[in-house]
């Protein structure tokens, strides 16, 4: 595909990565970028995939017929009713946020039927954070939810799906709520899951860390990912997010329970129900 002017609204590590992954591979004929940071601004100026700072999300949205929201999470909903009324008829408006329900409904309130408001999640990223960091390759091979809503127009889902898929990533389509209980427990759960971990190991001795191998480095990664990026996220699915914990916690009591007992062959086979899921995933 190929958009006449495509903005891209507070980079971080995945709106950086949007814009050079657009250039790389022609999608654009011209990025602007708006940053709230003046030193964002100041250092984007200068790279390859930007063509234009503009000094206001507002006139960085003018004349975009496609723009991406790559704010914080807790901003994105208030950055796409900013700019609802300076947004062109007819553009086509996605985002980046980890939770779609709450921003899907906020986007078609903002827009109405004047421009066209598409949710997106690219499942790509790291513990890393910061436009800096960003890549072109970021969404080669890697899912990107498109959660439209049931009356969203087709003709902007089908931008929204061809605009990834220029990007490299493979297009899934979902609706915002069932996105929401999808990532609960693949995406969400896991990173509760190495938080507490590492938690919980903080109030044990502190030497023992320098004995770790590589089995606790790999498990607790994600632990490194800034905390207050995963508190917005949780808050905003909070729900779907403890039904999955509740359903976790019914494993491990199990688990618990056959260790006390001693029932080997019950561990022996959630052993090897978690072996068969791992060797599942790509």
């Amino acid at each position: 595909m190929s958009l006449d002017q495509l903005t891209i609204l507070a980079p971080g590590l995945l709106g950086g990565s949007v814009a050079r992954a657009a250039r790389a591979r022609g999608v654009a004929d011209r990025i602007v970028i708006w940053a709230r940071s003046h030193q964002v601004q100041q250092a984007v100026a200068g790279q390859p995939w930007c063509d234009q700072v503009a000094e206001s999300a507002h006139a960085a949205v003018r004349n975009a017929s496609m723009v991406v929201v790559a704010a914080h999470p807790d901003a994105i909903i208030d950055l796409i009713k900013a700019i609802g009324p300076s947004v062109k008829p007819g553009a086509v408006v996605t985002d980046v946020g980890s939770v779609k329900g709450t921003i899907a409904r906020a986007g078609q309130a903002a827009f109405g039927r004047r421009a066209h408001f598409v949710g997106s999640h690219p499942m790509a990223g790291s513990q890393l954070t910061g436009w800096q960091h960003g890549t072109a390759e970021l969404f080669e091979h890697r899912t990107c939810f498109v959660t439209p809503l049931s009356d969203t127009a087709a003709a902007a889902v089908d931008t929204v799906g061809r605009f990834w898929t220029s990007l490299g990533a493979n297009v899934v389509k979902t609706d915002p709520d069932t996105h929401d209980r999808i990532v609960a427990h693949i995406s969400h759960l896991p990173q509760l899951l190495a938080s507490s971990l590492c938690a919980f190991l903080a109030g044990r001795d502190g030497g023992w860390r320098a004995f770790a191998g590589n089995g606790l480095r790999d498990t607790t990664r994600i632990a490194a990912s800034d905390p207050k990026l995963w508190r917005t996220i949780l808050e905003m699915n909070h729900a779907e997010v403890t039904e999955a914990l509740k359903a976790f916690q019914l494993e491990l009591a199990s688990l618990e329970r056959a260790l006390a007992k001693g029932d080997w062959e019950a561990v022996a086979a959630a052993l090897e129900r978690g072996k068969s899921y791992r060797d599942g995933l790509h």
